[in-house]
C-alpha cells in the first residue's frame, strides 16, 4: 500500500521549500521530492534574493541566510553598440534602513532554506522525478515517482516544478508554456578577488552593485542584461523571449559575448576567470499569461505559475510569497477540517490577488503585448538618447540651443511627430 502524508510538495527552489517549511512548522506531515542531485544543484548561477519576503518566513534571516553582499548601488543602462545613457540609485534613505535585496548564489541559498524547512520536520528524497500525478476521478492524490513501488498518496500535492511545471503539464491542470511567454536567459560567473570588485564597483564590506542593461545589446528582441556584484564573481548574464530567438536565428551565447566585449562592461570583467555557465528559462508572460493555479487537491506557485515581474526584474520574492500563500491556504483549512477541493483553496487565488505579488503582475499585464508589437523601444530609443546625450555634453563651440535643436530634428526624423506622441501613450498605458 502506497505511503500516505499530508502534503507532497514537488520542487526544492524558494517557492517549494517556502511551502514546505510553512506546512511542516505547523505540524503538517510533508513530503518534498527534488529531480536535482540537491536542492540548487539545477541553479550555479548567482541571483537576487529579497530579504523583506525572506523575512517574513524565515525571521532574522539576515543573519543567518548565505547572502553575498547587499545591493546598495542599482545601475539603469539604456544601450546602443558603444555607449550607454543612465541612471542610479545608491544607499537608502533612512539612515537606520536595512538593505531589501542581496545577490546569492541559487545553490547555497537553496540549500540553506532546504535546510529550514528538513529542520521543521519536512522528509526531502532528492534524484526523484514525480512523473504524473495521481488522481481519483478529478481529484489529485499523490504522486507517481521514477522509483520502484512509487506511488505516494497525499491530502495535497504543490506544486513547484519550475517553470515548464511538467508534471502539472502532463497532468492537463495547465497548458503547455507557450514560446511568447517565456525567456531564455544565459550567465556566466566571472571571478575576481574581492579587492578587485570592491575597487572597481566603488564599494566595500559587503556591499554590491546591481545594473540592469537595455536597448541595443539584444539586437531588438525583447529582452535585457544583467550583472550582480558577489563576494568574489560577478554574474553576468543576457536573456530574450524564446519566440524571438526563433525568429531572429542569433544564438543566445552570441549576444552574451557582445555583451561582454561591450565598452561599457568589458572592463569591469578584465581579467577575470570564468568558472560556471548556465542557461534557464523564465515565465515572463506576465498577468495573462498565469495559468489556473489551484483544483481539487492541488496547487500551484513559483515559476509554475508563471509568478514573475519582468519590468522590475523580480522573481525570488514572488516565489516565496505564493509559497508561502499556498502554504498558509492549506494550513487554514486543515485546521478549520475542510476538504482541500478546489472551492476552497479557491482561498489561495483570493489571497494572491491581495498581495503585492497580483497588484504588479495586473499593473504591467500589458507590458509584453506592447514591447513585442513596438520594437522602437528597444532599438530606435536607446540609440536616439544615448545620441542626445552625446551631443549635449560634447563640447565643440556649438551652442546649447542649436544643439537641443538638432536633438529634436533627429527625434522626429527617426519616429516622426505623430510617432513620439503615440509612443509616449503606449508607455503610459503600459505602466498605468
Amino acid at each position: 500500500m502506497a505511503e500516505k502524508f499530508d502534503a507532497i510538495v514537488v520542487g526544492a527552489g524558494p517557492s517549494g521549500n517556502t511551502a514546505a517549511y510553512l506546512m511542516a512548522k505547523a505540524g503538517m506531515k510533508v513530503l518534498q521530492l527534488e529531480r536535482g542531485e540537491y536542492p540548487g544543484s539545477k541553479n550555479v548561477q548567482g541571483a537576487i534574493m529579497y530579504a523583506d519576503a525572506l523575512e517574513a518566513v524565515i525571521p532574522n534571516c539576515r543573519r543567518q541566510a548565505p547572502f553575498e553582499r547587499a545591493v546598495l548601488e542599482q545601475r539603469m543602462w539604456l544601450m546602443d553598440e558603444r555607449s550607454h545613457v543612465g541612471s542610479h540609485f545608491r544607499g537608502t534613505v533612512d539612515a537606520d534602513e536595512q538593505p531589501t535585496r542581496y545577490t546569492v548564489i541559487r545553490a547555497n541559498m537553496d540549500k540553506w532554506l532546504s535546510g529550514k524547512a528538513q529542520d521543521a520536520g519536512v522528509l526531502l528524497i532528492c534524484e526523484t522525478t514525480v512523473v504524473d500525478l495521481l488522481k481519483r476521478g478529478e481529484r489529485v492524490v499523490g504522486v507517481r515517482t521514477d522509483r520502484a513501488n512509487g506511488d505516494i498518496l497525499a491530502d495535497v500535492v504543490v506544486l513547484a516544478d519550475g517553470v515548464n511545471s511538467l508534471v502539472a503539464t502532463r497532468a492537463g491542470l495547465r497548458p503547455p508554456v507557450k514560446a511568447q511567454d517565456v525567456a531564455l536567459a544565459v550567465k556566466e560567473m566571472h571571478f575576481l578577488p574581492k579587492q578587485t570588485i570592491e575597487e572597481r564597483f566603488n564599494v566595500s564590506g559587503n556591499d554590491g552593485v546591481v545594473i540592469e542593461m537595455f536597448g541595443k545589446i539584444t539586437k531588438g528582441m525583447v529582452g535585457t542584461g544583467f550583472l550582480y556584484t558577489n563576494k568574489e564573481s560577478v554574474s553576468i548574464g543576457i536573456g530574450c523571449m524564446v519566440e524571438d530567438f526563433k525568429s531572429a536565428g542569433v544564438s543566445p551565447y552570441q549576444l552574451l559575448e557582445e555583451l561582454k566585449s561591450h565598452p561599457s562592461v568589458r572592463q569591469l570583467i578584465a581579467g577575470s576567470e570564468v568558472k560556471e555557465y548556465s542557461a534557464h528559462l523564465i515565465p515572463e508572460g506576465g498577468y495573462n499569461a498565469i495559468p489556473t493555479v489551484h483544483g481539487d487537491g492541488w496547487v500551484i506557485c513559483g515559476d509554475s505559475g508563471g509568478f514573475v515581474n519582468s519590468v522590475h526584474r523580480e522573481g525570488s520574492n514572488l516565489a516565496m510569497t505564493t509559497g508561502k500563500l499556498a502554504a498558509e491556504t492549506i494550513v487554514q483549512l486543515r485546521d478549520e477540517g475542510r476538504d482541500y477541493t478546489a472551492a476552497n483553496l479557491k482561498r489561495y487565488r483570493s489571497a494572491l490577488e491581495q498581495s503585492f505579488v497580483m497588484k504588479d503582475l495586473k499593473k504591467y499585464r500589458d507590458v509584453p503585448e506592447i514591447l513585442h508589437g513596438n520594437r522602437q523601444f528597444l532599438t530606435t530609443y536607446p540609440e536616439l538618447l544615448t545620441r542626445a546625450a552625446h551631443t549635449m555634453l560634447k563640447v565643440d563651440g556649438v551652442d546649447k540651443l542649436t544643439k537641443e535643436r538638432e536633438i529634436k530634428r533627429d527625434f522626429v526624423a527617426r519616429r516622426s511627430r505623430f510617432g513620439l506622441f503615440g509612443d509616449a501613450i503606449k508607455l503610459m498605458r503600459a505602466m498605468r
